[in-house]
C-alpha cells in the first residue's frame, strides 16, 4: 500500500472484518462514510423542507439506508469504469478492482446487490418518488464517464448527488414544487464547491493521465474566487428555498452561520496541500447537517 493511498491503514476493516470481506467493504467505502453523508444530506433537506413540522423519522431512516446502499453501488460502478485510470494514480492504485483484489465480475455482482437494496428502499416510497428515483439512474451511470469528456464533471456529480433533495420533497408531498427546485439548485452549487476542493488532491495525476476536472480548469489562481462565488450562490438558493417554503426567521440566522463556514473554506483552503483539501472537503458534512437543522428549526418556529 502506497503512502498516497486513500485507503485507511489499520482502520476498523483491518481490525474487525474477515480478510475475504475486506476488499468489498472498501469497494463500498464503508470505512469512508463522508460520501454517503453528502448523498444523504440533500435527501434529509428535502424531507425537512416539505414536512411542515418535525420530519418523518421513518423517511429519514429509509433515506439513510438508501444513501448508504446507492453510494456503495455508485462507488463500485465508478471503480469498475475507472480501473485502468486508477492504476495510474497514486491515491487510487490500491483500490480493490484496480489492484486486482476483486475481479470485475465479482464487483458487478456486488454492485447489483447494493443497487437492489437501494431499489427495495425506493419501493417503500410513494409512486411519484419511485418514478423520480428511477430517473436518477441516468445521472448515476453517466457520471463516471464525464471526466473523460468535460472539464466540469463536478456539475454532473452535483446533478446526481443532490437528486435526493427533489426525491425527499416528493416523498412527503407527492409532487415537485418551487421550494424543492431552489433546494436542488443550492445542492448543485454546494457540490461544485466541495468537489472542486476534493479534485485538487488529484490534479497532478489527472493531468498526467489525461482526465479533466474543475480543479485543473480553474487552477490555483481562480479556485478561491470561484469557491466564494459558488458557495454564496448556494446560500442564495437556500434562502430562496426557505422563502418559498415559508420558513421562520431562525432559518436565516443559522444560514448565516453556514455562509460563514463557506467563506472560511474559500479563504483558507490550501489547494496544493492534499491533506488540507481533504479536511475542508470533509467539513461539508457538518455544514450540511447545520443546514438540515436550520430547515427543521425554520419549520418549527414559523
Amino acid at each position: 500500500m502506497t503512502e498516497a493511498s486513500d485507503i485507511p491503514k489499520g482502520g476498523w476493516i483491518d481490525r474487525l472484518a474477515p480478510a475475504p470481506v475486506r476488499p468489498y467493504l472498501r469497494l463500498s467505502r464503508l470505512d469512508r462514510p463522508i460520501g454517503a453523508w453528502l448523498l444523504l444530506i440533500p435527501c434529509w433537506w428535502g424531507v425537512a423542507l416539505a414536512a411542515k413540522g418535525w420530519p418523518d423519522w421513518k423517511l429519514l431512516a429509509l433515506f439513510a439506508i438508501g444513501a448508504a446502499a446507492m453510494r456503495g453501488a455508485g462507488c463500485t460502478f465508478n471503480d469498475i469504469v475507472d480501473r485502468k485510470i486508477d492504476r495510474q494514480v497514486a491515491r487510487t492504485a490500491d483500490r480493490p478492482v484496480a489492484s486486482g483484489q476483486v475481479s470485475v465480475f465479482a464487483a458487478l455482482l456486488f454492485m447489483t446487490a447494493q443497487a437492489l437494496t437501494g431499489l427495495a428502499v425506493l419501493l417503500c416510497l410513494n409512486a411519484a418518488a419511485i418514478k423520480w428515483g428511477l430517473a436518477s439512474l441516468v445521472l448515476v451511470v453517466a457520471y463516471p464517464f464525464m471526466k473523460r469528456l468535460i472539464w466540469w464533471p463536478q456539475f454532473v456529480l452535483g446533478l446526481a448527488f443532490n437528486w435526493g433533495a427533489l426525491l425527499g420533497y416528493i416523498a412527503v408531498t407527492g409532487g415537485l414544487e418551487a421550494p424543492a427546485v431552489w433546494l436542488y439548485l443550492a445542492g448543485i452549487a454546494w457540490t461544485l464547491g466541495y468537489d472542486t476542493i476534493y479534485a485538487h488532491q488529484d490534479k497532478e495525476d489527472d493531468a498526467l493521465v489525461g482526465v479533466k476536472s474543475s480543479a485543473l480548469w480553474l487552477g490555483e489562481l481562480l479556485t478561491q474566487p470561484f469557491l466564494g462565488l459558488i458557495y454564496m450562490a448556494a446560500i442564495l438558493f437556500l434562502a430562496l428555498a426557505g422563502r418559498a417554503a415559508g420558513l421562520g426567521w431562525v432559518y436565516y440566522g443559522l444560514l448565516a452561520v453556514a455562509a460563514a463556514h463557506f467563506i472560511w473554506q474559500a479563504l483558507k483552503v490550501e489547494t496544493d496541500d492534499a491533506l488540507d483539501c481533504l479536511a475542508k472537503f470533509r467539513s461539508n458534512r457538518d455544514v450540511g447537517l447545520l443546514i438540515f437543522a436550520a430547515i427543521m428549526a425554520g419549520q418549527l418556529l414559523r
